[in-house]
């Protein structure tokens, strides 16, 4: 058959249909079908189709085994946040989750209930502390607190090519009434990338390209659904135009002010500190 602008959407996806995978055809056939929608309603010209192909090209070109900026242009565009919660659809009583976002690293190190994984970085002393329980508020012993944040000038290890072992990053395991302590400084907000396409696009808007100040947690405990999710200041800037759609109103945490004296790891600081309280629930598998 020859192809004409009104048939080629259909005959594309008939194509796509003799996929192997029942779930690649699936897919494959929506894609072609929104792709195909979208160029009609847009009426896309052919100078814009290259332009989104250069741009595809220079995000692919940035991306190395610390920077991923596809996963960058999936959170802007809330993709990645809708894809959370399409996939997390938790009780009401368990943590929710968000994103993952760019600078995850893997091989985190483990540490000690306490350890300061802030240790020789400029800034004012975090304590996060509190228990990891199931719905229904059973502790959950020896699980995994896989934390990672940016630095106070908003930087992330994976963004810092001179930096060549874990920094503000590590592993806490509870203990078995499912308590945790973790060490570190508080976080700030930030500036996502803005030296890439991402940045580009962005910049041709009138979008905070801010998130507002929060640590990562990642849960991934046998028996229960892996849980990634922030922790965020209360008070913070951007907590309600997060660039990437991350925020949420449960995680948001009172970070409250300490004098100089004990600490909630059994130590003590000269210095005030700062302490936030929050108990991470699991949602059990199915």
């Amino acid at each position: 058959m020859f192809v004409d602008e009104d048939n080629i959407t259909d005959l594309a996806v008939r194509r796509w249909a003799t996929a192997h995978s029942p779930r690649t055809a699936e897919l494959m056939t929506a894609l072609v079908r929104h792709l195909h929608d979208f160029a009609r309603e847009v009426r896309l010209t052919e100078d814009e189709w290259m332009a989104a192909i250069e741009w595809l090209t220079a995000t692919g070109k940035v991306c190395d085994d610390k920077r991923q900026e596809f996963i960058l242009a999936s959170d802007v565009l809330g993709l990645s946040m809708l894809v959370v919660q399409l996939n997390n659809r938790f009780s009401p009583q368990a943590t929710p989750a968000t994103v993952l976002g760019p600078f995850h690293i893997d091989g985190s190190p483990a540490a000690p209930y306490g350890f300061d994984m802030s240790e020789g970085i400029a800034g004012t002393p975090l304590f996060l502390t509190g228990k990891v329980t199931d719905i229904a508020g059973k502790p959950v012993p020896g699980a995994v607190i896989d934390a990672w944040q940016a630095d106070a000038d908003g930087a992330y290890e994976a963004q810092l090519p001179e930096v060549d072992e874990a920094r503000l990053r590590a592993k806490y395991r509870t203990r078995e009434d499912g308590s945790y302590c973790i060490r570190t400084i508080a976080p700030r907000g930030y500036a996502i990338p803005m030296d890439g396409p991402v940045g580009d696009l962005i910049r041709g808007t009138d979008i905070s390209h801010f998130r507002p100040a929060h640590v990562h947690c990642l849960i991934d405990e046998p028996g229960y659904r892996r849980l990634i999710t922030h922790l965020f200041q209360e008070g913070s800037a951007y907590l309600d135009s997060d660039v990437v759609f991350g925020t949420k109103e449960a995680l948001v945490v009172r970070f409250t002010e300490r004098p100089a004296g004990p600490t909630p790891d059994g130590g003590s600081l000269e210095r005030p500190y700062l302490h936030a309280e929050y108990d991470f629930v699991l949602q059990p598998c199915d």
